[in-house]
């Protein structure tokens, strides 16, 4: 009789155990919802995008400055997106609770920072530009296009802007807009990305990694992270 209401205090004991203790993760229902695996595809999609685009406007004039064709932008997500993916496969170790794990979620949170701003950089150049091959007024000369703007209204110096090897200016005026156009909406997509991915990880920071003492309150018997 002893025996029995002592292995049934005990069953009770260890219940009250596993009621206040931390709920475990839901990783093994959702990988996807576990670890933005999309976060990553998109920055890989996008920054893929955001590259051919940029080297198509490269191919329709050499004169076109690094600003005006960002590459660069679209090269580092792309390197992003791959520590993302890097960064799932660890998330999967038997031991989650590693130092490798931290270190790659510290690494692609600081990296979502960086190409946030380089897609907000690229994305205000892409708008400035587009802004001013809007208002060109361009004429052939030879085998290249010499534009300007439009003295009274948006350049009173009367700037010159000399594309090389356009035989068509129509090319400068409508696809050259055009791509200014599809670099904004890439590179706003991009920082939308890249935004949502690094709220993800600092999300993650405090919620998969317990930092700090743990007290378990009698009332609730919930644990609270101080």
């Amino acid at each position: 009789m002893g025996q029995g209401q002592k292995g049934s205090s005990d069953k009770e004991g260890n219940k009250k155990k596993r009621d206040e203790s931390p709920a475990p993760e839901d990783g093994q229902k959702c990988r996807v919802c576990r670890f933005p695996l999309l976060v990553a595809l998109l920055q890989l999609l996008l920054g893929v995008a955001v590259t051919v685009v940029a080297f198509l406007m490269l191919a329709i004039s050499p004169s076109l400055l690094a600003r005006e064709t960002p590459h660069w932008a679209g090269i580092i997500l792309c390197l992003v997106s791959i520590v993302g993916f890097i960064l799932y496969c660890i998330t999967y170790l038997p031991d989650e609770r590693t130092s490798m794990q931290f270190i790659g979620k510290l690494l692609y949170f600081v990296l979502c920072t960086i190409g946030l701003v380089i897609s907000v950089l690229a994305m205000s150049f892409a708008g400035h530009h587009y802004t001013q091959t809007s208002s060109f007024r361009c004429e052939q000369a030879g085998e290249d296009c010499v534009c300007t703007l439009d003295q009274d209204k948006n350049d009173p110096i009367a700037r010159t802007f000399t594309y090389k090897g356009v035989s068509d200016c129509e090319v400068i005026t409508g696809t050259l807009t055009l791509y200014f156009l599809l670099q904004i909406v890439l590179n706003l997509a991009q920082a939308l990305v890249c935004a949502i991915g690094a709220f993800i990880m600092w999300k993650h920071r405090y919620q998969v990694f317990f930092a700090g003492l743990q007290i378990g309150s009698p009332s609730s018997k919930q644990w609270q992270k101080v």
